[in-house]
């Protein structure tokens, strides 16, 4: 049988869990301490600023994030979509084939005036090739950041969600950003890749609601608001698409 506890006993045990919830609180303010590092960027470098900017929205799309503040107070991976990197993989061969002629004309072991035809030549290919290259950056890219896959049905969290928007079963995402020259309006635009007039979703913030004075990052701001924009693109609450025309 199981003895009865003595009173000094029970008092122990009564005393012993504020020490103990001290403890954890102690440890809990030690690790929030070492998780809130933030990032300081000089935010009068414009292309620094855009290029921290793009790199958080397009982690938010793909990495397992753990966000601040997330629905139900759910902690984990916030979207989790997949990269598509075939319009990468096309620009990586037309720079290396660009490169290939370069160094053909280069390191040829033909002297000077027999190799006119094939400097020529390679010359020729690389200013083509460049060309190429830098139309697709001008007129496929323009301010994209990141085309996701196609979402498998098992990806989707919201079953609800993909009823009222089902083109996320058959298209992927094209992210796009803009942060005019002089301005402080950083825009995030969600649209669906290869569909023509794809409807859309958009939100323009001020970069000072994610920097402080001097320069700190409030990386998980930023997160939270483009996940909020994802959840108003899946559940089909489209921006009016008169502004695309407009646009």
């Amino acid at each position: 049988m199981a003895k009865k506890k003595s009173k000094s006993d029970s008092t122990s045990e009564v005393t012993a869990p504020p020490a103990n919830k001290k403890e954890e609180v102690a440890v809990d303010e030690d690790e929030e301490e070492e998780e809130m590092v933030y990032l300081q960027v000089d935010t009068g470098d414009i292309i620094k600023l855009k290029q921290i900017l793009d790199e958080t929205v397009a982690s938010t799309f793909l990495v397992e994030n753990v966000l601040e503040g997330s629905a139900d107070g759910i902690r984990g991976n916030s979207i989790g979509l997949s990269e598509c990197h075939i319009w990468n993989n096309i620009k990586l061969a037309v720079m290396t084939v660009a490169c290939a002629f370069a160094m053909v004309a280069q390191f040829a072991p033909l002297p000077f005036p027999e190799s006119r035809p094939v400097l020529g030549a390679c010359c020729a290919a690389y200013f083509v090739l460049s060309g190429a290259l830098q139309l697709i950056t001008t007129f496929l890219d323009k301010d994209c950041i990141l085309i996701t896959k196609v979402m498998k049905k098992d990806q989707s969290t919201d079953g609800g969600g993909m009823k009222k928007n089902p083109g996320m079963l058959t298209h992927g995402l094209r992210i796009r950003t803009s942060l005019p020259r002089f301005s402080e309006f950083y825009t995030v635009r969600i649209e669906f890749q290869g569909m023509e007039d794809s409807p859309f979703v958009k939100k323009t913030s001020s970069v000072g609601k994610f920097f402080d004075v001097e320069g700190m990052f409030d990386e998980y701001g930023l997160e939270n608001e483009v996940e909020q924009l994802y959840k108003r693109f899946t559940s089909g609450k489209f921006d009016q698409q008169k502004q695309i025309k407009n646009e």
